[in-house]
């Protein structure tokens, strides 16, 4: 397990030593909110380990997204910092929406920047019914004020993106499918790391992280390199043995061509339920070690009818593109006094 770097920078607050962390990305303090013993971890969502997805951070990556974030928020003076001043403070963190939480190790990240301190009342994957604590956060009282926003905009986005994959992965096997339920590259720009990280916490598969990670030829590089053979071909040679080639499909015909010329994956895009299920079953029969995804027009409310026992993938660009962001406050209480969740007056 990586360790959070502490560089010096403009960002970093000039706090009391107290203050300065030594912990491990991800692993920071887990007390339970009433007795301070570690909470039993029953309610995590089982596949992945939530908590084992930190060591998939490089703290180098952490270190530089967190860094941009808070250079993003203030760039220059914190003229609020004048009105807090720097005493010790503590805040609640308080989950307001269902879902499941994602992100503690961004969350961690952040603070550990400012010189602040976590402690986790929840493990990563906890499906959270609100109102609850899930956290507490120490540290003087402006650099503790300066993570803020940062931190809950990157909470409430990951565990938005988890919980619309936990809930797609629920659906799926609900109808007894045991296949891969997949993200895409519809990512929101710069913010890619953390939502590939919610889709796992989720429960589904992440898919390519980057034009790097698999070869996939769409519908343009097919019209680019003159048709469906010479695509492959091509991306063949570009993937040599390290690569898969999937290949995008619009009928069984240009499938059957793909696997002919070497697609390991064929993906049919945008094809209704009883289309595709025939499709693939043809294709399946003459290749039956080619892989299929279907992709293209998938929701929540449809994915059931697009499972079936020739589809080894389903992804969806909705969980990241239109998952809704979970609602979080952090609420400061003072030292000896009950943390109490903020009521919102009707």
């Amino acid at each position: 397990m990586g360790w959070v770097a502490s560089p010096r920078c403009a960002l970093r607050c000039a706090c009391d030593s107290t203050w300065t962390l030594g912990l491990p990305v991800g692993q920071a303090t887990e007390l339970s909110p009433t007795s301070g013993l570690r909470q039993p971890e029953a309610s995590a969502i089982s596949p992945p380990k939530g908590r084992g997805l930190a060591l998939l951070l490089p703290p180098t990556t952490l270190a530089t997204l967190v860094d941009g974030w808070l250079r993003e928020d203030c760039p220059s003076f914190n003229h609020v910092a004048l009105v807090t001043g720097a005493a010790p403070s503590q805040a609640a963190l308080w989950a307001k929406s269902p879902g499941v939480l994602a992100g503690r190790p961004f969350f961690d990240a952040i603070f550990a920047h400012v010189n602040c301190q976590v402690t986790w009342f929840l493990p990563e994957g906890s499906k959270l019914v609100p109102v609850t604590k899930v956290a507490e956060v120490r540290g003087p009282a402006n650099c503790l004020l300066l993570g803020e926003r940062v931190a809950l905009n990157m909470l409430a986005r990951c565990s938005g993106v988890a919980s619309a994959a936990a809930a797609a992965v629920e659906a799926a096997r609900g109808t007894g499918w045991a296949g891969h339920v997949a993200g895409t590259r519809k990512t929101t720009p710069g913010f890619r790391l953390v939502e590939k990280y919610g889709l796992l916490a989720g429960g589904a598969a992440s898919h390519r992280y980057d034009l790097g990670g698999l070869v996939m030829v769409k519908d343009n590089h097919v019209m680019a390199a003159g048709g469906v053979e010479k695509a492959v071909r091509g991306a063949r040679q570009a993937a040599d043995f390290t690569l898969k080639v999937e290949v995008e499909c619009s009928s069984l015909q240009e499938a059957v061509e793909a696997a002919e010329a070497g697609a390991d994956l064929v993906l049919l895009d945008n094809f209704r339920p009883e289309e595709l299920h025939t499709t693939a079953a043809a294709l399946k029969a003459q290749f039956p070690g080619v892989g299929v995804e279907a992709s293209g027009g998938i929701t929540l409310d449809n994915l059931p009818q697009f499972c079936g026992p020739h589809i080894d993938v389903i992804s969806l660009g909705m969980l990241t593109q239109a998952a809704p962001a979970l609602d979080f406050s952090l609420k400061l209480f003072a030292e000896g006094a009950t943390p109490v969740p903020h009521v919102r007056r009707s």
